[in-house]
């Protein structure tokens, strides 16, 4: 079954991305981070996640833990949006702790890096891993069905498609 058609429930998200409930309501109402499967439709509906929210949420929390404000957050999340968030796990996003840059060369982390003033790194491939291994632990749904999915962990579709084609 591919990835895109599991979503996930908000306490299944926060737990992989490492936020509270509260966190993720908040982005979802100001339109930060919001479930790209099924989002919420007045009392009672579930908003489900895919895969790749649950990455960005992830990020968004790095950012968070090491200061960007959130301000400077929503302008790295529309950049990834606009981008169609392709090629996330290949990406390196660096922070002076003000600003957000995608860098996708060791030229351009070099070049941040000679501006002599401090700044981190996420290295997407990470966290994308990272959040894989945490939702393989956890419960995911059938977008199609709503059958509930335990442990099943995004990269092994991955791996039956390549065997596969083999």
């Amino acid at each position: 079954m591919a990835s895109e058609q599991i979503g996930y429930r908000g306490p299944t998200a926060c737990a992989a991305a490492g936020i509270t409930y509260r966190q993720l309501d908040y982005w979802a109402r100001t339109g930060l981070v919001e479930p790209s499967v099924r989002p919420a439709h007045g009392s009672g509906t579930q908003r489900l996640y895919s895969f790749r929210d649950v990455v960005v949420l992830k990020i968004v929390k790095r950012f968070l833990d090491t200061g960007v404000s959130l301000q400077n957050i929503r302008g790295a999340v529309q950049h990834l949006r606009e981008r169609g968030f392709s090629d996330l796990e290949r990406m390196t996003l660096m922070s002076d702790g003000a600003t957000v840059y995608e860098c996708t060369s060791p030229d351009e982390v070099h070049a941040l890096l000679q501006g002599g003033q401090g700044v981190f790194g996420i290295a997407v491939g990470v966290v994308w891993r990272d959040v894989e291994s945490a939702l393989s632990q956890l419960h995911g749904e059938r977008v199609d069905t709503g059958e509930t999915l335990v442990g099943h962990n995004p990269a092994d579709e991955l791996a039956r498609r390549r065997n596969r084609a083999v």
